[in-house]
């Protein structure tokens, strides 16, 4: 399944355990030799939710939280597990998350508004080795070139950087510098935003543990929120952000950052895993 071009290959387990879900990951998300994908996510039964999501980037490395995966999870647990409840709860690393189904077509859930939470500003909670209360507009040198950065946690860190056309960038070059930059002691993601327009933004995102991604939830959720810091956008009203793989609408509020998106089954196949 995939939000928005962010794929995932997905593992009903209800009923049956994976084993070493990290190697699985590294052998799955080949794109040349296998399957193909951003990554491996877990659905597993939960005693405090609808169900749980566990995330494995393609390096094997597990991640807290991820905004389009947790969409399509809602989605598998609606559609194949028949939980037919138009508000839905997915237990992750960064908390329960609620899903609301927005959208259906022919019985199935095809979008959702996720409450992701509180975005978390405290530089030593996302975590990023920066003083004061908030990082917004920091100055960051990275591979000898200086760059404004606002830093945001979204249940994983990242980092925003505002400029021009974000297609402009050599993502491969300067992704992994930004993910492993000493300031990151958990890596980080890394948002490149160019402001459109008020509440609409352009952005390309390098994840932690996958490369470049045609998406990515928790990201936009971030690039939103910065962009209200910054005073690029309104705070209380939907945010619309233009990604690689289609758009996603944010809303950032004091108690919540809600984000809207779809969920898309791509295809259902079996393989062997010995």
């Amino acid at each position: 399944m995939h939000g928005i071009g962010n794929d995932y290959i997905y593992f009903d387990c209800f009923d049956e355990p994976v084993k070493d879900p990290k190697k699985l990951a590294v052998k799955l998300s080949d794109r040349h030799f296998s399957i193909g994908g951003d990554g491996v996510i877990l659905v597993e039964r939960s005693k405090k939710a609808d169900g749980k999501m566990r995330m494995f980037n393609a390096d094997g490395s597990e991640g807290k939280m991820c905004g389009n995966g947790v969409r399509c999870v809602g989605k598998l647990l609606y559609d194949v597990r028949g939980i037919r409840k138009n508000t839905l709860t997915v237990e992750t690393k960064a908390g329960v998350k609620t899903l609301k189904v927005v959208k259906k077509q022919k019985g199935k859930a095809v979008a959702f508004t996720v409450d992701m939470g509180k975005a978390v500003l405290r530089p030593e909670k996302i975590p990023a080795l920066f003083g004061g209360d908030r990082v917004v507009d920091h100055p960051l040198l990275v591979d000898g070139t200086a760059y404004r950065v606002t830093c945001v946690s979204m249940g994983n860190p990242h980092c925003v950087v505002f400029g021009g056309d974000p297609y402009g960038l050599c993502l491969e070059k300067i992704g992994p510098s930004f993910e492993r930059h000493p300031a990151f002691p958990e890596r980080v993601n890394t948002e490149f935003v160019q402001v459109l327009g008020k509440n609409e933004l352009k952005m390309r995102v390098w994840e932690r543990g996958s490369g470049e991604t045609w998406a990515c939830g928790t990201g936009a959720c971030a690039a939103a929120v910065a962009a209200v810091l910054n005073g690029y956008a309104e705070q209380n009203c939907d945010i619309l952000v233009h990604l690689r793989g289609g758009d996603l609408l944010i809303r950032y509020t004091d108690e919540a950052v809600l984000m809207t998106g779809p969920a898309e089954l791509a295809f259902v196949g079996t393989v062997d895993l010995r």
